[in-house]
């Protein structure tokens, strides 16, 4: 069950009540672990606190999309001949999407807050964050004025922002993820809100979890720790949400096609090429018989229809909520703008990832520690992190190193001559398989570890780009006027909501 965003807050007061008297689970209060004899949530036998366990909250702005097995690829002619997303079944597990494309509105809050935290001694912050108002130009069309007004006048505050590239959108879901979780810690009563923050010292959840930002307590939450009268929320207490993030491709894929509508006792009645049933891309209900559902390109010079008779309305993009929605409630999952996912683009990901929860471009990083063993953040409040060590890696099995991204694909590292001691021997100079780089040339492919996948069409392609199952990459740093994002999150605990 989707929450509205208005019972949030009520709802975050409540679980408050539930925490603040201990954090017990009736079901366990007073109960003996099954492990050791010892009772939960008992002062007196050490405070071991178990909190009680709920339904995970339905973030700010986003919809529950349960998970399941469907065939992601393509599902029409590969006119294209890239032979880059053949069918394969897989299954994703329950994960929570976007209703909408980021809106101009919400990345302008986003530039208001760095300025407001940043401004004053680290301009370049902000500087960074902008999105590229000069993806409207074009050397052959009059498109200055969307340069000026698209992102800051309020006639485009609903519509999808552009000029975003990979790792700003990345950068927005850090922050979106900050900003939802301190105003729960504000709703529910525990720390004051501050609007005074400054530089490094801002609330990050991460770094407020390692002990490092300490906002203004204002209830603290007793401990039931004899040796220690209160402590912080966390992770365990089930009030925190987990991070906003992009989607993998797999699961903007599955959100896309919406196959939950088609689907009767496991059986999917009709395979969709669309995020809508048909192989038309116009409405067939009749009440809006003939209107088109997405917002794309009709034909050569077509961008919205006829003067008196417009069909989708939009000369460029248009807002968010403009056409009909899938059976997950989401909104222009075709057509308006193309979005980034999380992915690293490969032409044959479909042979290498997994069946369950598909995603290449795994980088796991650890805590970073100093000589004291104590966390640090950076210059912009956010913990310090480094990369998987030979040391850390011993005797584990998914633990190996830190960066999976060219995974067996044919990269240096995947092939089996590879020595990483020894890189002078004529089987590592035969056998690299190195795809990115002409050793004789030392010229770069286009396809390396930094370039990213997205997916969906956009005002500005033809219908074929509204298959879900089509892909196209761009490098992360590199962004358009035809290109936005949507956020996620990890659904925790049971796949099926309320």
């Amino acid at each position: 069950m989707k929450i509205k965003l208005n019972l949030l807050p009520v709802l975050l007061v409540s679980a408050f009540a539930l925490y603040s008297c201990g954090s017990t689970d009736p079901g366990t209060t007073g109960k003996e672990s099954t492990t050791t004899g010892w009772a939960y949530n008992a002062p007196e036998n050490g405070g071991f606190a178990v909190s009680k366990a709920e339904e995970q909250v339905t973030g700010p702005g986003l919809v529950l999309i349960e998970g399941g097995t469907f065939t992601m690829g393509r599902v029409q002619d590969d006119v294209m001949y890239e032979w880059n997303a053949v069918p394969r079944r897989v299954t994703v597990s329950s994960f929570y999407m976007d209703e909408t494309e980021v809106r101009n509105i919400d990345y302008r809050e986003y530039i208001y807050w760095l300025s407001r935290v940043f401004g004053d001694n680290n301009r370049q912050v902000v500087y960074n964050a902008l999105p590229d108002t000069l993806v409207w130009r074009d050397p052959v069309a009059y498109n200055e004025p969307y340069v000026e007004y698209y992102f800051r006048h309020p006639a485009y505050n609903q519509y999808p922002v552009v000029g975003v590239n990979w790792l700003q959108a990345n950068d927005y879901c850090s922050w979106r993820t900050d900003r939802v979780n301190e105003k729960i810690l504000v709703d529910i009563g525990y720390i004051e809100l501050s609007t005074d923050q400054k530089d490094e010292n801002n609330f990050n959840t991460d770094a407020y979890l390692a002990g490092i930002y300490q906002p203004v307590i204002r209830n603290p939450l007793e401990s039931l720790n004899p040796n220690q009268d209160s402590r912080i929320y966390t992770i365990e207490d089930g009030v925190l949400l987990p991070k906003y993030r992009l989607p993998s491709e797999a699961e903007w894929e599955f959100a896309a096609f919406a196959l939950k509508g088609n689907t009767s006792e496991e059986l999917v009645w009709e395979r969709r090429v669309y995020p809508w049933n048909g192989h038309n891309v116009r409405n067939d209900e009749v009440r809006y018989l003939g209107e088109m559902r997405a917002n794309f390109v009709r034909g050569n010079g077509d961008m919205m229809g006829v003067s008196g008779s417009l069909n989708d309305g939009g000369a460029i993009t248009t807002p968010v909520k403009s056409f009909w929605p899938n059976d997950y409630g989401l909104y222009c999952m075709a057509g308006n703008v193309n979005e980034w996912v999380a992915d690293v683009y490969r032409a044959l990901s479909f042979e290498d990832v997994s069946a369950f929860n598909p995603y290449r471009g795994n980088e796991f990083t650890k805590m970073y520690r100093n000589t004291d063993g104590n966390p640090e953040i950076d210059s912009l409040g956010r913990l310090k992190t480094v990369p998987i060590t030979e040391k850390d890696a011993e005797g584990r099995f998914n633990y190996r190193k830190s960066d999976y991204r060219n995974y067996e694909d044919g990269d240096l590292q995947s092939s089996s001559f590879y020595e990483e001691k020894d890189t002078t021997s004529e089987a590592y100079k035969k056998g690299t398989g190195n795809m990115y780089v002409n050793d004789q040339y030392e010229k770069s492919s286009l396809v390396n570890d930094n370039v990213r996948v997205y997916k969906g069409g956009s005002w500005k392609d033809r219908a074929y780009f509204l298959s879900p199952g089509t892909r196209r990459f761009l490098l992360e740093t590199e962004a358009r006027d035809d290109l936005g994002f949507r956020c996620a999150m990890t659904r925790v605990g049971s796949p099926v909501g309320n």
